[in-house]
């Protein structure tokens, strides 16, 4: 397997995945019992997995990266209630951490995956 196809099999299974989530999360919220969701954060994924899918590559995965990590890094930042974010995505601690594994995982696929 080519080292171009790694990248773009990872980006579009994030892709998918985040356009999956977008679409359970409009029938059952919260996903799993412990990922709060609303309409925002459902659109925001659908809209995100669709960008990816259609940009699939090295780049997308490091932009994705970088703005997981953010948002993960965020809900520490406005405190433990999650300020902002919280009131206005759902988002909760268990996401965050979530966030920050995409986040870790997806840049370590875009800069630890040689070409």
């Amino acid at each position: 397997m080519h080292i171009a196809d790694v990248q773009k099999t990872y980006a579009m299974v994030v892709g998918a995945v985040l356009v999956l989530l977008g679409l359970v999360g409009f029938v059952n919220a919260p996903i799993l019992g412990i990922f709060g969701v609303n309409l925002a954060q459902n659109l925001l994924h659908l809209v995100g997995g669709g960008v990816i899918i259609w940009q699939a590559g090295k780049k997308t995965n490091m932009w994705t990266g970088i703005i997981a990590l953010v948002v993960g890094l965020l809900w520490f930042a406005e405190g433990l209630d999650g300020g902002l974010l919280a009131s206005i995505f759902a988002i909760n601690a268990a996401i965050s951490y979530l966030h920050i594994a995409v986040g870790v995982v997806s840049l370590g696929v875009a800069y630890g995956v040689k070409e």
